[in-house]
């Protein structure tokens, strides 16, 4: 098999900047790796099941790179509006 490109990346990672592309190929790595490492990232629950071994080798350098690329779960965005106790008009 072959080396990935810098189009194989560009089409299969949406949103990569330059370092992580170049990160990316700096692994190695084949575009079947690739297409593993985006596969544990989407959802590893199926490939545990299905007896598959966690990532190792280059697919584990590459679900790092590309875990770099998501949001983060916690991440709340905006903040919302201050909340304090509540105050209404004196009687």
């Amino acid at each position: 098999m072959s080396r990935i490109t810098r189009e194989d990346v560009t089409k299969a990672v949406s949103g990569a900047d330059e370092v992580t592309i170049a990160q990316i190929i700096g692994t190695g790595a084949t575009v079947d790796e690739l297409a593993e490492a985006q596969a544990w990232i989407a959802n590893d629950e199926p490939m545990l099941n299905s007896g598959r071994p966690l990532a190792t080798g280059r697919v584990r350098e590459l679900v790092d790179i590309l875990t770099e690329l998501e949001p983060e779960d916690d991440d709340p965005g905006e903040p919302g509006p201050a909340v304090g106790p509540s105050v209404g008009p004196s009687d």
